[in-house]
């Protein structure tokens, strides 16, 4: 009687080694002083995309997360707070000057926020009372 030997298409230490490359790209980004901002990040959306808080499957969310990583140990991701405000600042920039001052306010926080990405967009409304010309006699 022959054996008959079959052959699997993963071998059977794949697993352990996404585990261990898992575990030294952790390693990899946490220093003396403990993790990195970026290193922190990415933690938070690795459970973010595990919980499945976001809107992407779980695979892509988590290559996400960690192409985010990547580039922001290269010094390539933008996000500084700096950033982030110049980047609200110049969505108003082709609007009218009548109604630049408005979106400037909306986008510095000022006004209501409702919606969010999941539901289709986030919409900002500021509220300016004018007074109404006294009427001609």
């Amino acid at each position: 009687m022959k054996s008959v030997q079959t052959r699997s298409s993963r071998p059977s230490w794949a697993p352990l080694l996404i585990v261990a490359l898992l575990s030294s790209t952790a390693a990899f980004g946490a220093t003396k002083s403990g993790p990195s901002e970026a290193q922190l990040r990415y933690q938070q959306e690795r459970a973010a995309c595990l919980t499945g808080q976001t809107n992407q499957d779980r695979t892509t969310c988590l290559r996400e997360a960690a192409a985010a990583l990547a580039e922001a140990r290269r010094g390539e991701l933008e996000g500084s707070k700096a950033e982030q405000l110049n980047n609200q600042l110049r969505r108003c920039e082709p609007l009218p000057a009548a109604d630049r001052q408005a979106c400037i306010a909306r986008m510095s926080g000022q006004g209501t926020t409702s919606g969010s990405v999941a539901a289709g967009g986030i919409y900002r409304e500021l509220v300016t009372i004018e007074p109404a010309e006294p009427p001609r006699r």
